[in-house]
């Protein structure tokens, strides 16, 4: 275990507010002992139980108390008994879910409520309808995973870990909480948009029961601030975009990562048109805009969230070298020098053990001179980026690979066939990845879409990134990082795990990266995670000499490609050791740095220069 694992308790496990960038007041954490049982997936709920479960870690963790694997033909049961506060009465409650691998089904008091699929992404339910007036309330949730025997969104898991392959992750596996909402409608998302050029923030404030269209008197009302200085505010009419001028914005960076606070709320305004017949209104354009931003609210907000925003702006542009396109970060070329960060964590798995120890490793890889990082094929916590955005790290974020056959793909000598993949299996890659997007939007430190990795489930590469520049174009997409390039996206992005990195070839119209390299390798004694296992590296050594008289010739070669090739970005492989893999900057347990922090900045310290 790693030292934040061994303080987890049922009392202390996940206590944070799960969704720092939409908050209410008002919220209750289900997280703690739970009863568990496993089954076969043609029996009906049980009505005994094997013992407790520690949510929101997942079955075959150590954390969960459990530790033992979901095998493809079961089926996990979890059930708890809960109450609804008395001073929530009269309202709609909703049920969330931060994640659940891979699919499930909920009852409450016997009814049932609904079902989701897909293992990354968040998820909720209104149980007010099921729910008892007095007493306690019966949950009970079901929940199978194929694993590595179907073509699912699931990153590294496998039935039989080995190499670069981990462990499956099954069941809850992030926080479940519930919140009081308004009967009438609430505020269920707001989208932020930073728009540096013109100095402004789009936002759209979405309901979950739109006001009709003959409302002339619902609007939403979006205050920025800068600590407790209000900087801009405005009101619109329920379902028009809002703009908040910012003045003389503060820029968002890793070395000076500024966030706004931003309040949005739902409320009531006298009628902007009086007697003004209702055919003659305007139903959008500059005349409803003005009328709306000079109404008077009436009473108070129905509903209100709090969250936070930043002025960034990530592009591409001309650098040092004529004809190649760099990234730019706020108009700036500025290297972007990062880890692949996986996430994995030796007694909770998927699941970070506290706020506490995902600050550790971001403060780590900002100290070793990183300014970016690879999450790969994995999404984190909502409160994992709220730390990358508070502390200043920008984010490549990967989609989690789905294919049916993990073997055939661990191959990094040359370009495959794409895999022809089932359109069930289309159907939920993109499903998913829309999703991913759409909950992950707000977060100013992502600032790539990684759609597919290397050869993993690759297919319609093109068509796929084409659909991810359309639905953010905020930011670049990477349309596949290493092996079959297919001309698409932001980024030229090759892997190269030779003594020396290769340099990636020039393009006229896309970034040149690396997006993966390195894996020095070094089996430390007393910090592995099975000693009986191979452990192993791209090139494994066994001392801190050579070691680090490696990683210098690797980085010599990624500044001379930076300050002679206009390379964007190399992504070092990798943040930690993670199971049979060895090639980490820390142990797994996070005990050991292979080479010490002062050393690392001072290696990478030439990436910060400015080329001439």
């Amino acid at each position: 275990m790693s030292r934040w694992e061994k303080k987890v308790t049922p009392g202390n496990a996940w206590r944070e507010y799960p969704r720092p960038q939409l908050v209410r007041p008002q919220w209750q954490n289900l997280n703690g002992q739970w009863d568990y049982a496993i089954t076969t997936q043609t029996v009906p709920a049980p009505t005994s139980f094997e013992g407790k479960i520690l949510v929101p870690f997942c079955v075959e963790s150590t954390l969960s108390g459990v530790t033992k694997p979901l095998r493809p033909e079961q089926r996990l049961w979890y059930r708890r008994f809960l109450q609804v506060p008395t001073q929530w009465q009269g309202q709609r409650i909703l049920l969330h879910f931060g994640a659940v691998d891979y699919e499930c089904s909920l009852w409450l008091n016997g009814g049932l409520v609904g079902s989701h699929t897909g293992g990354s992404d968040p998820f909720s339910f209104d149980i007010t309808d099921f729910l008892k007036t007095e007493g306690d309330n019966e949950l009970v949730l079901g929940v199978t995973d194929p694993s590595s025997t179907g073509e699912q969104p699931r990153g590294k898991q496998v039935t039989n870990p080995e190499g670069i392959w981990y462990t499956p992750v099954s069941g809850i596996w992030q926080t479940v909480w519930m919140e009081p909402v308004p009967t009438a409608g609430y505020l269920e998302e707001v989208r932020l948009t930073p728009e540096v050029d013109s100095s402004r923030l789009r936002v759209e404030a979405l309901l979950h029961r739109p006001v009709s269209e003959r409302n002339y008197t619902s609007a939403i009302r979006v205050t920025a601030m800068d600590g407790k200085k209000t900087v801009a505010s405005t009101v619109v009419k329920v379902g028009q975009v809002a703009y908040l001028t910012i003045a003389k914005p503060k820029l968002w960076s890793p070395d000076k990562p500024f966030l706004y606070d931003v309040k949005t709320e739902l409320v009531t305004v006298e009628d902007p048109f009086g007697d003004m017949a209702r055919n003659q209104r305007p139903r959008g354009g500059r005349a409803l805009a003005d009328a709306y931003a000079k109404a008077s609210v009436v009473g108070t907000p129905t509903d209100v969230v709090t969250g936070y925003f930043a002025m960034r702006k990530i592009s591409l542009g001309p650098g040092p070298v004529q004809g190649q396109p760099v990234l730019l970060l706020n108009d700036k070329f500025v290297f972007q020098n990062g880890p692949l960060d996986q996430g994995w964590w030796p007694a909770g798995l998927l699941t970070p053990p506290s706020d506490e120890a995902m600050i550790f490793e971001i403060d780590f890889l900002k100290q070793s001179g990183f300014n970016m990082l690879r999450k790969h094929i994995k999404v984190e916590p909502d409160r994992y980026y709220y730390q990358a955005d508070r502390l200043g790290i920008l984010i490549w974020q990967d989609m989690p690979s789905g294919f049916l056959d993990h073997t055939s793909q661990n191959d990094h000598n040359g370009v495959q066939q794409e895999p022809l993949r089932r359109s069930l299996a289309k159907e939920q890659f993109e499903l998913e990845l829309h999703r991913m997007i759409d909950r992950l939007y707000n977060h100013p430190s992502i600032v790539t879409w990684v759609v597919h990795n290397e050869g993993w489930g690759e297919y319609d590469n093109q068509r796929l990134a084409a659909q991810t520049q359309k639905l953010d174009p905020s930011r670049l997409v990477n349309a596949v990082s290493g092996w079959n390039d297919r001309g698409a996206g932001d980024f030229f992005d090759i892997h190269t795990y030779e003594e020396e990195p290769r340099a990636p070839e020039a393009k006229p119209n896309r970034a040149v990266v690396i997006g993966e390299f390195g894996g020095i390798g070094w089996p430390i004694e007393g910090h592995l995670w099975n000693p009986e296992m191979r452990n192993w590296g791209y090139q494994t050594y066994h001392d801190a000499k050579t070691v680090e008289e490696a990683y210098r010739k690797k980085y010599a070669k990624i500044i001379d490609y930076y300050q002679n090739r206009a390379l964007s970005a190399a992504v070092y492989t990798q943040t930690t050791d993670v199971e049979g893999e060895v090639n980490g900057l820390l142990t797994y347990d996070r005990e050991v740095i292979k080479i010490p922090v002062k050393t690392l900045r001072k290696i990478h310290a030439p990436l910060f220069k400015e080329v001439k």
